[in-house]
């Protein structure tokens, strides 16, 4: 059997996070101490007790989604876990997945998501900026609902979630327009999310130009374990090619759905999202019906997961 360790981005977070795996497994404060101390700010506290918004805010949503699926991974090897044939991370989480397959180490990682999110979030004025879910059409269709609507102004498709689940970005008055758009076009739904930053479309450009510096000025390592990327859905075994994903990732689409057809096609029957939340396994069961995905996200889910990993 070949098996793969997914891992979530931005979105998964909530207050409370992981406290009952905290309280049986000191590994997971002795992690979040660490970041911590990198980013002069509890983030523990943060994360147990909030405010939302805080926790919510880019730059330290990234580390702490980062920290505490890491965290999970830890005590999974603790747990005597078996390590996967393969890892990917949706957006944000595709650094997680890179310092498991200890391709990056944990620090630097935690400095570079706390920097990405602040490039990201100053690359587009607050407000200007806006993303939408649009469910219920084809990859075609929501990519001509932007074309219609942009008017010059940016909206393009940047997160190939599922079939018929795909999430637009660009400059907010265009994201409404590609609302309408996909609305006539037969759309179940199509709303905007609560986010600050129109993530991985071309008005994150200069960003991505800002983190390719910062990424040339961190060590990489060849990963131990094939990592798929989401910007070709391919492990890269060299890390320029690492870096280089990374920092296009900033402004390309997510290709999830290409990801987990390659996973499926190299053989992979089971999954484990190993991280806050379970958004990938709902994802991923639209995806490949026959993959069986297991979310590991506390005590009981990662032990059910080791469980089923096992059999």
């Amino acid at each position: 059997m070949k098996w793969a360790c997914i891992f979530p981005g931005q979105g998964s977070q909530s207050i409370g996070m992981l406290a009952d795996l905290a309280e049986n497994n000191s590994l997971v404060n002795d992690l979040f101490s660490s970041a911590s101390e990198i980013l002069s700010e509890d983030l523990w506290s943060i994360v147990i007790n909030g405010p939302e918004e805080r926790l919510n805010s880019t730059e330290i949503t990234q580390p702490a989604m980062l920290t505490a699926a890491y965290a999970v991974w830890r005590v999974w090897l603790e747990q005597g876990g078996p390590r996967p044939d393969f890892m990917a991370g949706h957006s944000l989480g595709e650094y997680t997945a890179l310092v498991c397959a200890d391709a990056l180490s944990f620090e630097d990682a935690v400095m570079l998501v706390h920097e990405r999110g602040k490039l990201m979030q100053n690359a587009v004025p607050a407000g200007k900026g806006a993303m939408a879910a649009i469910l219920g059409l084809q990859d075609e269709q929501v990519r001509t609902a932007c074309e219609q609507a942009a008017n010059g102004q940016v909206v393009e498709a940047v997160n190939y979630n599922s079939p018929g689940q795909v999430v637009i970005a660009g400059e907010r008055d265009a994201v409404e327009r590609a609302i309408d758009e996909a609305k006539a076009a037969g759309a179940k739904r199509a709303m905007l999310l609560a986010v600050s930053v129109p993530s991985h479309c071309s008005l994150m450009h200069e960003a991505a130009d800002q983190l390719a510096e910062k990424l040339a000025a961190v060590d990489f390592s060849i990963p131990t374990i094939p990592v798929i990327q989401n910007v070709d859905a391919l492990a890269h075994n060299d890390t320029d090619s690492i870096r280089a994903a990374l920092a296009s990732q900033l402004h390309k689409p997510v290709r999830w759905v290409e990801s987990i057809q390659y996973l499926h096609q190299q053989g992979v029957t089971r999954m484990v999202e190993c991280g806050p939340g379970k958004v990938l396994t709902g994802l991923n069961k639209r995806i490949e019906k026959t993959m069986k995905v297991s979310p590991a996200n506390g005590s009981q889910t990662l032990q059910a997961a080791l469980q089923a990993i096992a059999e």
